[in-house]
């Protein structure tokens, strides 16, 4: 049942998509306006009409629907990339997590949302602007609550240990090395977004005689088609390379 205060997405007979907060105003579109106050007590998947007789079918928003439409000041981490990071890292209930390069707090939410209820995110930015912004954008689907900011300079080192993943987002990854050695649990896994070939190659060197095994790069590619069941081809724009990803464990070292 639709809730004041619930996020609702409208999607019209011509696809086009609003996600909108319920609430007691109308919600204006290039196709009329939806009185909002309408949606109270009913049940997701009903068809509402704006003043203009336009139908909307009004549908449960899911993570990727929040993400497509975060505020940003940064290029943010596309969902495409999020669930294999989420599935090569192990995020869970209960995981904690160090994030390293909250930007605008895409990748966070999508961290903050799998580690519920008992885990917690712990996300450094160096830029509080930058900080703040992911802040609000989660504090307004009400992800927050999992989540440590921290306004700090990675390369000094993380404070929390015995952590279950590590991920990395900076210039220069290389630094914060051991860092995430100190950090992260013995066998746990470390995942890294880099946007060039040649920051690969430097890091792969550098992980090869930090005590890291098992590294994995790949490069993920989403092709879309337009959904006419007549004419079904791809889409005519396509967001391609992203940035490289790239894994790998703790190992445990001689000494350990």
């Amino acid at each position: 049942m639709i809730r004041k205060g619930d996020f609702v997405l409208l999607v019209g007979e011509d696809q086009k998509e609003f996600l909108v907060k319920v609430d007691y105003k109308e919600f204006s579109t290039h196709k009329g306006s939806v009185d909002l106050s309408r949606l109270v007590g009913k049940e997701y998947g009903i068809c509402v009409e704006t003043n203009k007789g336009v139908k909307y079918w009004v549908v449960r928003p899911v993570l990727a629907d929040f993400l497509k439409r975060i505020k940003r000041l940064t290029q943010i981490i596309y969902p495409k990339d999020i669930g294999y990071i989420i599935l090569k890292l192990g995020i869970g209930p209960g995981k904690k997590i160090i994030e390293c390069g909250t930007g605008s707090g895409a990748l966070t939410m999508a961290f903050a949302y799998y580690v519920r209820p008992f885990g917690r995110v712990y996300t450094y930015e160096v830029k509080e602007e930058f900080s703040k912004l992911a802040q609000d954008n989660l504090k307004r689907i009400g992800l927050d609550e999992w989540v440590t900011f921290r306004v700090s300079d990675a390369e000094k080192g993380f404070q929390e240990k015995e952590v279950d993943a590590v991920f990395i987002d900076v210039k220069y990854p290389e630094r914060l090395i051991e860092s995430v050695k100190k950090s992260l649990k013995i066998g746990a896994s470390v995942g890294f977004l880099l946007p060039t070939t040649n920051q690969v190659s430097s890091l792969l060197k550098v992980i090869e005689k930090s005590g890291f095994v098992g590294a994995e790069v790949v490069e993920i590619l989403l092709r879309r088609f337009k959904p006419n069941p007549e004419r079904l081809r791809p889409d005519d724009m396509m967001i391609a390379h992203t940035g490289f990803l790239l894994f790998a464990r703790k190992a445990k070292e001689d000494n350990q």
